[in-house]
């Protein structure tokens, strides 16, 4: 008899990338996730950057100088893009988790409900909200700048 607790990866690297049977949430949380480690990571090159200056003009013109290339153009971009999500998507997390939108718990009493209903549709509006905040963001710095 087969272990019950090993189940056939019958997805294969198509399972991996898309996570099978995930629903939009779980994207949702590992983009929450990849976002906070990609702005921990310029938070310390930004510190590290930034502190040159304590070293003279020349270091800071230096680092400057390695860093005001269009790629780091583009990862300026994609930071505050990561910033826009992270931060919508916290503050969504903030309302469902102190149960702004769930409510209080309760006894789990058949048929049980789920705050999926609640919690989708909050999602869904914050991140029209990012996708709004996103558009007016890249207008200004591309057009604009």
């Amino acid at each position: 008899m087969a272990d019950p607790k090993k189940y056939d990866n019958r997805l294969g690297l198509k399972g991996w990338w898309g996570g099978g049977r995930w629903g939009f949430e779980r994207y949702a949380y590992t983009l929450h996730r990849l976002t906070g480690l990609g702005l921990i990571t310029y938070f310390v090159m930004h510190i590290l950057v930034t502190s040159s200056r304590a070293f003279g003009a020349d270091a800071w013109a230096e680092w400057m100088g390695n860093v005001a290339g269009p790629i780091f153009h583009v990862g300026e971009f994609l930071v505050v893009l990561s910033f826009i999500y992270h931060a919508c998507n916290g503050i969504r997390l903030i309302l469902v988790e102190f149960g702004f939108v769930v409510g209080k718990a309760e006894e789990p009493i058949y048929p049980y409900k789920t705050s999926l209903n609640k919690q989708r549709p909050l999602l869904i509006v914050m991140m029209i909200l990012a996708a709004l905040f996103v558009v007016a963001m890249g207008y200004d710095y591309w057009m604009l700048h």
